[in-house]
């Protein structure tokens, strides 16, 4: 038995590349929580007191960003006409093509989530009472807008009279957009017959009895079992289907809703923030920027910076140190390293990002330059290869990010790395431009995209993408 010292190497992750990768994998909104979190537990480390848009970074003259706002000029432009457009879902209203000046009634309307619009109607109409039974329905509504609970529970949670409860969830339905708050599908299409026959509009005389007894048999498109039951001709029930699909909507909730990637009823209405800002430039080229530079401007305090400037000077000089004690120079040397390590990691970040995105542009510049039927397939571990980084680096730095397209359109990081993207759009041009008596089958379409664009699918995929594209099959697409 004997001790032996040996060489030996040995990969080991560092705290600072620990920390590094924590802050690479947080997404706009988290990193604005750690900054803040960060300025009040060190107090080496300042923000610049430069107000900026939340949004696009920008600094702001006002309490109003003119970019966002689409006042005057800006970077971003939406097309080659020069004209530009606000951000893709936000609530952020858009300019009057007449007037240059902001209402801020308007703008307080845009920014109101469907629960403080339904609440605020719902107090209006309401006895104090059963304001808090209103809340309470309101907060169990689903995202398409329906009461999930039955009317005796919401009774027994509240210990209110079951025609207490009745009573708001109808003044809640009563409330636009039609057919908020009902129990079901069936429930939902009624309420809005019902409002169409108040202001006037005819309602197709089957229409009303098809959705209340053969709701399911129309979804189904067994049309001949309808006209059989109600003694009514096929072409009748095909007309009252067409107008139902015209006049009604089964999910009232997404009429409020800014767009599909807007939250839930019950939750605060928050605008996509683009991490990266995709530009094109005069001479055609697309140019990149990673704007936490505007929104997260970070420096080491200068009391603080002077301080180890004086302690450093002094060490080199061999002069004596500024009269301080020993835990004092600790608590300057501890706190200033650790504001210096911070903010190493944000520019880290900052430069990670923005050297992914250049890569991921010039292999994407069709799709940028002609559309989503452009996207070209593209790997994360392609990328990393590119600029020599791993895989998962990628991956962290792209989750939960999103990018500004020269169009106008906030996309997710993900959106360049879907391969499908371009074929589902291929399939959902097929679909649209068939004949509607005659349908193309899941196999028909496989053949077409192989004969007309030599794209090769399996059937069962073309299945699934057009599942995913939510359209029918052939069978309940025909008419």
């Amino acid at each position: 038995m004997d001790l032996k010292l040996l060489p030996q190497q040995q990969l080991k992750v560092t705290p600072k590349q620990i920390a590094a990768n924590y802050i690479l994998q947080l997404s706009s909104l988290e990193l604005q929580d750690v900054i803040n979190q960060e300025l009040q537990e060190n107090p080496a480390l300042d923000l610049d007191e430069v107000q900026v848009c939340p949004l696009c970074g920008q600094p702001l003259t006002g309490r109003v960003c003119l970019n966002c706002f689409g006042v005057g000029k800006t970077p971003y432009k939406g097309g080659d006409d020069g004209e530009t457009e606000p951000l893709e879902g936000t609530s952020l209203m858009q300019r009057d093509e007449e007037e240059d000046e902001l209402d801020p009634i308007v703008r307080a309307e845009a920014e109101q989530t469907l629960a403080e619009y339904l609440s605020w109607n719902a107090r209006v109409l309401l006895p104090a009472r059963l304001h808090p039974v209103a809340e309470y329905i309101i907060g169990n509504l689903s995202d398409n807008g329906y009461l999930e609970l039955s009317i005796e529970e919401i009774a027994r949670t509240m210990k209110v009279p079951v025609a207490d409860a009745m009573e708001a969830l109808q003044t809640i339905q009563g409330i636009e957009p039609w057919g908020i708050g009902a129990r079901d599908t069936r429930e939902c299409l009624l309420i809005q017959m019902d409002h169409l026959e108040e202001i006037g509009e005819e309602v197709p005389e089957p229409a009303r009895i098809i959705v209340s007894d053969h709701l399911r048999e129309l979804g189904e498109h067994k049309f001949g079992d309808i006209a059989q039951a109600l003694r009514i001709t096929r072409e009748e029930v095909q007309a009252a289907w067409d107008w139902v699909k015209q006049s009604l909507n089964p999910a009232p909730a997404n009429a409020f809703a800014a767009g599909p990637d807007g939250t839930s009823i019950g939750g605060r209405q928050v605008a996509l923030r683009p991490d990266v800002i995709i530009l094109k430039n005069e001479r055609g080229d697309f140019e990149v920027e990673v704007i936490e530079s505007r929104r997260f401007s970070l420096r080491v305090n200068p009391v603080y910076r002077q301080l180890v400037g004086q302690l450093q000077a002094a060490r080199s000089a061999g002069a004596a140190a500024p009269a301080m004690s020993d835990d004092e120079r600790q608590h300057i040397r501890q706190y200033v390293t650790r504001a210096k390590f911070f903010i190493d990691n944000i520019n880290q970040r900052r430069q990670t990002i923005g050297r992914i995105t250049d890569v991921i542009v010039e292999c994407q510049r069709d799709f940028l330059a002609n559309g989503v039927q452009s996207l070209r397939p593209l790997t994360r571990a392609e990328v990393g290869e590119r600029i020599g980084m791993h895989e998962s680096t990628v991956s962290r730095a792209t989750a939960g990010k999103f990018v500004l397209l020269p169009s106008g359109q906030v996309v997710p990081f993900s959106m360049f790395f879907t391969a499908s993207l371009g074929t589902k759009d291929v399939i959902k041009n097929i679909i649209e431009a068939e004949d509607r008596a005659r349908p193309f089958s899941d196999q028909e379409i496989v053949e077409k995209l192989r004969q007309e664009h030599g794209i090769i699918l399996a059937r069962r995929t073309v299945a699934k993408y057009r599942e995913e594209l939510q359209i029918l099959p052939a069978r309940l697409r025909k008419r």
